[in-house]
C-alpha cells in the first residue's frame, strides 16, 4: 500500500508534507505533489500535516477521488528523471 495525493493538492504551494517523509518519495509538477508508491512506506507522517488534506492511503481514497491511484503511480514515472521534479524541501 501507499499514500496518494488526491484533488484538493491541485494548486496548492504548501509542501509541509513533504519535509515529514523519510523516504522521500514525493515528486510534483506545475498542477501539484504526487507520491511514488514504490517507495512509500506507508508511515503515514505526510497525512496530518497535508494543510488541505488532500492524502490519503490507496485504499481509503475517496470515490470520487479514485482515479488518483494510478494517477500518482503514472506521474512519479513521468517526472522521476527529472531531478527538479523531486520534491525533498519545503519550498
Amino acid at each position: 500500500m501507499a499514500h496518494v495525493v488526491t484533488a484538493p493538492c491541485i494548486g496548492c504551494k504548501y509542501t509541509d508534507c513533504v519535509v515529514v517523509c523519510p523516504m522521500e518519495c514525493f515528486y510534483g509538477d506545475e498542477k501539484q505533489l504526487y507520491i511514488d508508491p514504490d517507495d512509500c512506506i506507508d508511515c503515514g507522517a505526510c497525512a496530518p500535516e497535508c494543510p488541505v488534506n488532500a492524502i490519503y492511503l490507496d485504499r481509503d481514497v475517496p470515490t470520487r477521488w479514485a482515479e488518483y491511484v494510478q494517477l500518482n503511480a503514472d506521474r512519479v514515472k513521468m517526472l522521476k528523471p527529472l531531478p527538479e521534479a523531486h520534491i525533498t524541501e519545503k519550498v
